[in-house]
């Protein structure tokens, strides 16, 4: 594809979910999709119709198994959010569709036991997932998504600490 062509593809909407535990660490997931040792949170395409928050706690329990009892949702971020997938993958990923994702992220805290978390689905997002701080999310996420983890984390950081 071309650069402009490129530049005239929309951004597919998704919901993000850092999912917090009591001592303060974010769940991350390792991607069964990708080869190399690429983590990140829960995450997923909003549906037509579907409002954001509804879509970010569907993607919860569809990639963990946390059901929306077991979670607060505390902030999310005050605008969309934006990344480019890099030139090469825009072909290959939703069939060339977008050239990226537009995002609205929440911040969830788990009320629940880690046996409540099950990432052993029909399609399975992750391999394994543990709780990590937000530095270590954001070394283990593919390069092209650091920048905007490095913004969700930098809109609750008051909230992380608190």
């Amino acid at each position: 594809m071309t650069p402009d062509e490129i530049a005239a593809l929309p951004y597919r909407k998704n919901a993000g979910v850092v999912l917090v535990n009591k001592d303060g660490l974010i769940f991350g997931g390792k991607r069964i999709d990708n080869p190399g040792n690429a983590w990140q949170m829960p995450q997923g395409g909003i549906d037509k119709g579907e409002d954001a928050r509804e879509a970010g706690l569907r993607e919860l329990e569809e990639e963990t198994g946390v059901s929306r009892n077991l979670v607060t949702v505390e902030a999310e971020t005050e605008n969309w959010l934006t990344y480019d997938l890099p030139d090469d993958l825009i072909p290959t990923i939703w069939k060339g569709k977008y050239r990226g994702q537009k995002q609205r992220w929440y911040l969830m805290r788990f009320h629940g036991q880690d046996s409540e978390i099950d990432i052993s689905k029909e399609h399975p997002e992750f391999s394994e997932w543990q709780w990590m701080t937000p530095g270590a999310l954001i070394e283990n996420i593919v390069p092209f998504k650091r920048d905007i983890y490095t913004r969700v984390f930098g809109e609750f950081a008051t909230v992380l600490r608190g």
